[in-house]
């Protein structure tokens, strides 16, 4: 059970500490803290079998207007299927001495947003105070208890907890109560065997937990050398020996904030509480998430007609993968909560199908239960790359489930709860990450276990996409003697920004696609006013994601300017900036240029009649991790309709990086870049003929009036 499973009690900034010395001339002057915390006093017990209290004081004066708006109103989240959120305290001192507490009333305990239309996950709630009467200069104390029993992960828990370091708690006590049991002391890191383990060792006998019966098997408590000192004693409480710690803190002045060299990584927390030993252990826990443990496995009825339902539409059963594929991800709506919030726990398979709706992980095993057992896993993302290597095991770095499918013909990893991504096509945040992979029973099944380590494994996300990645944008112009353009713009894309507007678009309703398109034409550095926007299929995720809008922006050009330069229609090309000179001592990185992509940009402008127009000069560069070339042409003649220029622009990233010993060839291909999208074209218009000079009255028509 994690601490972070209630929501931080005291709404405050989390700012980056800076390893950056400053003179003290350059320190700027110090600006009040819309709210200062004077007081942030927290305490958490854990007891052996996983059950926890945390209990949160807090005392917070009011400094401004912005402080008042931030306290108005507490939020706390929890699961009430296994948390209780309880406020006995809310109250308010004055200024001038006068006193307020907040009633019952001003209590309320609603579904979190995300579940409402979500029956299944009304558990996960949102107790709420709104607090009346605030003013500046008020002092805001309150107290709220969070128990937490029967933890879907029980008898593990963990905890991390990191010291505030902004500069908005003036004073801040953290004390832990542990059973010593867990812990053999505790204050250790990498000090459990790495021995192999019998296999069936692996499933938590129904009495006692491994922790409890093997004393090979216990947790840490890890503290980074960062973190200030702690008082520590161990305590009788009955028949058990407890361990106790308590740091009190006063604003931790910038020199603590500095990463220790011995520190695992510069961001690990202050304090981290774990009962698991081993990512296997961590891993086998968790791969409940994605199958049930049972042997022989049994398919609910549901389930089994469901795949039955899939082959019947299918040529073979190789095309099975792909049809579960789009059936869970298009036919389970998501339900967009975190895995903390159900206590890292899923619904059974057959419920969520039944119920057509889930969240990420629980669409992650229905994927795998459909697809049948010992052909795909789940695969456990954590939120950075290093944990491959960092020993603090626990459930709470990892925030993302996918499925991970590893037939004989093909391995590629899958995101059911994106709803639109084409097969095979994941965030491009999470390629390249390290992963936690469980093995399925199935698959352990036959297979001699050698060491720990055969019961999971950490891959590497590939970084490639399953299909070339291609952007192709057409833009087809008028400008006319007024001066006003309009245009008509058409992308077609396959890659990541494919899956970037599939999913914007998909999530957002008709009647603001427009403001999508507006967005989309801005940061391509087009201006004017966007209408008739129109976007393919969401869920054609086999054919190219196009986005057809049109813009028009009056007074682009003042004709009665000689000669009249206009930018080349198509959109900026975003190459990424030089590397920056690197720090004494410091190795220059390499430039990051992406995912290999392709994108090809064509411009038609039509012109009025009686203008003549000159063009800019191509361009063509070629390198082994770039190439481009551009061209311009403005016809020698012009027909009756009037002139058409033309332009088109081509630049394909062949490599994901370029090393950074190449840095200056690199700049020299950006200029040779930038250098052409500078470029304008030049146009002039014929004088409008003089107007006729007025006849004079005896030269009049017979029906001219006087």
């Amino acid at each position: 059970m994690g601490a972070t499973l209630a929501q931080q009690p005291v709404q405050k900034p989390v700012e980056k500490p800076s390893e950056k010395k400053v003179e003290p001339a350059d320190v700027p002057e110090k600006t009040e803290n819309p709210a200062q915390i004077e007081l942030l006093e927290t305490k958490i017990r854990f007891e052996a079998n996983g059950d926890s209290r945390k209990e949160v004081h807090t005392r917070v004066h009011i400094n401004n207007e912005l402080g008042v708006r931030e306290f108005a109103r507490l939020n706390f989240d929890y699961n009430r299927s296994f948390q209780s959120v309880e406020i006995p305290l809310v109250h308010i001192t004055h200024p001038g001495g006068g006193t307020a507490d907040i009633l019952p009333s001003a209590i309320t305990d609603q579904p979190n947003p995300a579940v409402v239309n979500a029956p299944a996950y009304q558990d996960v709630r949102i107790k709420s105070v709104r607090i009346l009467g605030l003013a500046p200069g008020d002092l805001l104390e309150y107290r709220v208890t969070t128990t937490t029993t029967h933890h879907p992960l029980a008898p593990d828990f963990w905890l991390d907890h990191s010291f505030d370091r902004s500069g908005t708690v003036s004073q801040e006590i953290f004390e832990l109560d542990l059973p010593a049991s867990r812990f053999e002391g505790g204050d250790r890191i990498d000090s459990y065997p790495t021995s192999s383990l019998d296999p069936m060792g692996l499933v938590p006998p129904t009495s006692n937990h491994p922790s409890q019966k093997d004393p090979t098997r216990l947790g840490m408590i890890y503290i980074s050398p960062k973190t200030p000192e702690a008082s520590k004693e161990k305590t009788k409480d009955e028949e058990t020996t407890r361990l106790h710690y308590v740091w009190n803190t006063s604003q931790l002045d910038n020199s603590k904030l500095k990463a220790n060299s011995g520190s695992i990584e510069p961001i690990d927390p202050d304090v981290v509480v774990t009962s698991f030993w081993s990512w296997e252990a961590v891993a086998y826990t968790l791969s409940a998430l994605c199958y049930s443990r049972s042997w022989p496995p049994v398919d609910p009825p549901s389930i089994g007609e469901q795949r039955k339902e899939l082959l019947a539409t299918l040529g073979n059963d190789s095309q099975l993968e792909e049809a579960v594929y789009d059936f869970v991800s298009r036919r389970i709506k998501t339900i967009d909560l975190p895995l903390v919030s159900s206590g890292f726990h899923v619904r059974s398979p057959s419920d969520t199908l039944s119920s057509s709706y889930g969240t990420p992980a629980d669409k992650v095993a229905l994927f795998i239960a459909l697809l049948g057992r010992g052909k795909s896993s789940c695969s456990l993302v954590p939120t950075e790359t290093y944990w491959r290597t960092v020993k603090l095991y626990r459930p709470s770095p990892f925030e993302q489930i996918l499925v991970y499918i590893h037939s004989s013909s093909r391995k590629l990893y899958l995101d059911p709860s994106l709803e639109v991504a084409p097969f095979g096509l994941i965030r491009s945040d999470l390629r390249g990450r390290d992963v936690l992979i469980p093995r399925d029973s199935t698959e352990l099944m036959g297979h001699v276990i050698r060491s720990q380590r055969d019961y999971y494994s950490w891959q590497e996300i590939p970084r490639d996409l399953p299909f070339p990645s291609v952007q192709r944008v057409n833009v087809d112009a008028s400008l006319d003697t007024r001066g006003e353009l309009t245009a008509k713009v058409h992308y077609s894309m396959r890659g990541d920004n494919e899956l970037l507007l599939r999913v914007a678009f998909h999530q957002s309703p008709e009647d603001k696609w427009k403001d999508l398109a507006q967005l989309l034409s801005i940061s391509d550095g087009f201006r004017g006013q966007v209408t008739n926007v129109t976007v393919s299929d969401p869920y054609a995720t086999k054919e190219p994601f196009t986005v057809d809008y049109e813009i028009t922006q009056p007074k682009f050009v003042d004709w009665s300017k000689k000669p009249v330069r206009i930018p080349v229609l198509l959109p900026q090309l975003g190459l990424p900036d030089p590397p920056a000179k690197p720090a004494a001592g410091s190795a220059t990185a390499p430039i990051e240029l992406g995912t290999p992509l392709e994108v090809e940009t064509q411009m038609t402008l039509h012109l009025p009649l009686g203008t003549t127009a000159a063009a800019p000069t191509g361009t063509a560069v070629q390198r082994d991790y770039a190439t481009f070339s551009s061209k311009y042409a403005a016809p020698a003649q012009y027909n009756h309709k009037g002139p058409t220029v033309t332009a088109s622009r081509h630049i394909n990233f062949l490599l994901r990086q370029v090393p950074a010993e190449r840095a200056a060839d690199y700049n020299s291909f950006l200029r040779a870049v930038l250098g052409d999208q500078a470029q304008d074209f030049t146009l002039e218009r014929e004088s409008a003929p003089a107007a006729s000079p007025k006849p004079a009255p005896s030269e009049a028509s017979p029906t001219s009036k006087p």
